[in-house]
């Protein structure tokens, strides 16, 4: 990996990494916009200044736009939950794994 691919994943994850991001992203992954509130409640737990600092995030990192029917994934947005679509099926088998190592 480049010093420049690692940067970029670094910064990638950076985002990522603060509290309700990634779960803002994963509330609006069907693609239909949503409004701050239902937004709001989709993501569930989450203050509405702390919505309010996640959006500016995700809008400034060209993930997130708003529009007539609320808050939406961009395409690159889109890109990136279809990446990571793949982590509803990893998140199954390893709880499955997790139960079993408590019974």
């Amino acid at each position: 990996m480049s010093l420049k691919e690692s940067v970029a994943i670094g910064q990638l994850l950076g985002l990522l990494e603060s509290r309700y991001a990634m779960r803002v992203l994963w509330a609006l992954r069907d693609g239909r916009g949503q409004t701050f509130r239902l937004l709001q409640d989709s993501v569930g737990g989450i203050t509405p200044n702390t919505l309010n600092t996640r959006i500016k995030e995700l809008r400034e990192a060209g993930l997130l736009t708003h529009g007539n029917e609320g808050y939406a994934v961009t395409s690159m947005g889109g890109d990136l939950l279809k990446r990571l679509g793949d982590m509803q099926a990893f998140a199954g088998k390893w709880a499955s794994s997790q139960a079993k190592k408590i019974k």
